[in-house]
């Protein structure tokens, strides 16, 4: 049986699949009667189920992180699209899922992404090139890489989504230095280097993307320059003054712009300026092309403006209906 493109669901479509459990929230009525609110999802999008009072004990075990397989139809509630079950679901082992096909990723094309990460360095000379290259040459280090996501939650969270939020980055960052009369090449490896440190704090597991060990006690930031020193001791001594060590930690540890947002310095340099508000770019770019395809924001096609808050955004937004082309 193909995929189901959850995108593309109408009312009245029939849906027997498996789907991957991704949240499950417990509530009440208003009069107290228990309710649950399943979302379940596949690669390509996810869908809301409702179960109410009577089938509650027949989703007892069902958990986020299980893929279940399920029998329903498509239905709308308050204007939104859900999934009305007509059988109980029933739990796949966790062995047959596949990753690949339940968790969500980017539609654009990894190789593309890579091309341009091996362009740019392409036109790298001398130190920096060799820097970048003990993380972007590395075969085993690439290959978590592409399949690392941008967040848990939030911006860019799918797989692939770093490296397709690094390529953004790099893309805003040498645009605006280049305006700035600012240095190209450092910037971009400021732009690759900033967030390698969510190779090491980001799990991608069946039951979606979730924080390690390590991401929880120390996050990606201080990940990040560890995993800095780590191969930078690997070049020869004295390939990399004290300088450029400091400069390189300092893209990485001032990227989120302010200490209320987990840098511990603000940028000092034009390039490190540039790469953080590049970063903003990128992550709030992301978050307002995925709002207006929010089906839960725009449960309706005739809304213009949002049913509610985006928590991404903490704001409504406008879809707008007029074309300029």
């Amino acid at each position: 049986m193909p995929p189901l493109d959850i995108p593309k669901l109408v009312p009245g479509d029939r849906v027997q699949h498996e789907l991957l459990v991704r949240e499950r929230d417990d509530k009440t009525t208003k009069t107290g009667d228990p309710f649950v609110i399943l979302k379940l999802g596949n690669a390509t999008g996810v869908l809301s189920v409702n179960v109410w009072k009577e089938h509650v004990p027949v989703i007892e075990g069902v958990r986020p992180g299980q893929v279940v397989q399920v029998i329903g139809q498509v239905d709308t509630y308050k204007g939104a699209r859900q999934l009305k079950l007509t059988a109980p679901p029933r739990v796949v082992a966790a062995s047959a899922g596949n990753l690949d096909e339940f968790l969500p990723r980017v539609s654009v094309s990894i190789d593309e992404l890579w091309a341009r990460v091996d362009a740019w360095r392409a036109e790298m000379k001398g130190t920096l090139k060799r820097v970048v290259d003990l993380f972007f040459a590395d075969d085993t280090f690439r290959e978590r890489f592409a399949r690392t996501p941008g967040a848990t939650r939030g911006h860019h969270a799918q797989v692939g989504g770093l490296l397709l939020h690094s390529c953004e980055v790099a893309n805003i960052a040498r645009t605006s230095v280049q305006t700035m009369r600012g240095d190209v090449a450092l910037v971009t490896a400021g732009a690759l280097l900033h967030d390698i440190g969510k190779v090491e704090a980001y799990a991608v597991e069946l039951a979606g993307f979730e924080y390690t060990q390590s991401g929880q006690l120390l996050g990606h930031i201080v990940l990040g320059s560890l995993m800095l020193d780590d191969r930078l001791r690997t070049l020869p001594e004295g390939t990399v003054s004290e300088a450029q060590r400091l400069e390189l930690h300092h893209f990485i540890q001032s990227h989120h712009g302010i200490p209320e947002y987990g840098a511990a310095v603000r940028p000092m340099t034009l390039e490190a300026e540039i790469l953080h508000y590049a970063d903003q770019s990128s992550a709030k770019g992301n978050d307002f092309n995925e709002a207006v395809e929010d089906a839960e924001l725009f449960p309706g096609e005739d809304l213009e403006f949002s049913a509610k808050r985006s928590w991404r955004l903490e704001r409504r937004v406008w879809r707008r209906k007029h074309r300029w082309d």
